[in-house]
């Protein structure tokens, strides 16, 4: 293997494990982690520094076992109801607001309004928050509905979404709207099923039908 490619190889290594460190995602943080870790034991190889080539294997073998961990592991969703005047509620978002204004920046909590907030918990953490309104008839409009870093792997969304959830089934609701925000967000309600919808005037929100 020439030179340059040797060092190509180290350096495409190394920013892979720098930037799994950076990652706030448990998953990705692996993920990413593992190919960097894999691609230096390649390199320690190559320039023929075994120890530099083991130790990143051990690391690699690491993340294996925690990715395999986290795919074959049944996490445990609930949905708790809080008062809109929690305190905990109000630290929550306080504490996240910067974060929510990543996905959300129009989001104001106004607990006068006439709304319900639940607390996402995986495994009895809380992981997430979801509030929402109700809307005539069967339909429900979702202000908020945010996931803290280290839990965004799609199983919060998958379950707050599925037809069975605690936030649909109870009050028979059969539509939901909410506002697409960033690009970011309006990824993630494509990944969850939603789709464009224009309301009244230039309006632009997210429906999705509970089937």
């Amino acid at each position: 293997m020439q030179l340059l490619n040797v060092e190509t190889l180290g350096y495409l290594a190394s920013g892979l494990i720098v930037i799994s460190l950076m990652m706030r995602s448990f998953l990705k943080l692996r993920m990413v982690n593992l190919f960097g870790a894999g691609t230096m034991a390649i390199y320690g190889l190559a320039i023929q520094s075994y120890p530099v080539a083991v130790l990143n294997s051990v690391i690699a073998c690491i993340d294996i076992y925690y990715l395999y961990e986290m795919f074959s592991k049944r996490d445990y969703f609930t949905l708790l109801e809080v008062r809109k005047g929690s305190r905990y509620l109000k630290y929550f978002l306080t504490f996240y607001a910067t974060e929510i204004k990543k996905f959300l920046p129009d989001f104001t909590y106004n607990e006068a309004e006439t709304q319900h907030v639940f607390f996402i918990l995986r495994n009895l953490v809380p992981a997430g928050l979801v509030i929402t309104q109700p809307r005539e008839g069967d339909e429900l409009f979702v202000k908020l509905d945010f996931v803290i870093p280290g839990y965004r792997d799609f199983k919060v969304g998958r379950f707050v979404y599925s037809p069975d959830s605690k936030l649909f089934k109870k009050g028979g609701i059969r539509k939901i709207y909410t506002e697409p925000g960033t690009p970011k967000h309006e990824a993630y309600l494509l990944r969850m099923g939603f789709v464009q919808e224009r309301a009244t005037g230039d309006r632009i929100l997210y429906a999705r039908t509970i089937t």
